[in-house]
């Protein structure tokens, strides 16, 4: 795959540390009213309990686009749907979300 066909994943910034160093800086708890945005342009995906949400982040980083589509198959990794997003509307849910640009990787506050 030539440089020009990778798809272009990055943590916001270039400033000469270590990605995961970055996508620590860039992880944090937020409310739905900071997530909704995201959703609204269709960039928020769910990681599963299962799944570290710093390894999500790192395939993305990383151009892992198998495992990327292997977790989107297996259900792992979810685009958020208006179900969701309905239930979350108004209410005190707490998540931990990092960017990694153009997305938002979500799972529920205290998951893995």
């Amino acid at each position: 795959m030539s440089e020009r066909d990778r798809m272009k994943y990055a943590i916001l910034g270039e400033d000469g540390r270590s990605e995961e160093e970055r996508i620590a800086d860039y992880t944090g708890e937020v409310g739905w009213d900071y997530l909704r945005p995201h959703y609204e342009r269709g960039c928020l995906l769910w990681v599963d309990e299962d799944l570290a949400l710093e390894r999500a982040a790192m395939a993305f980083v990383n151009d892992e686009s198998e495992q990327v589509a292997d977790w989107l198959g297996s259900g792992e990794l979810l685009k958020i749907g208006a179900l969701h997003a309905a239930q979350w509307e108004g209410g005190e849910d707490r998540f931990t979300a990092v960017v990694v640009s153009p997305f938002v990787l979500v799972k529920a506050v205290g998951g893995a």
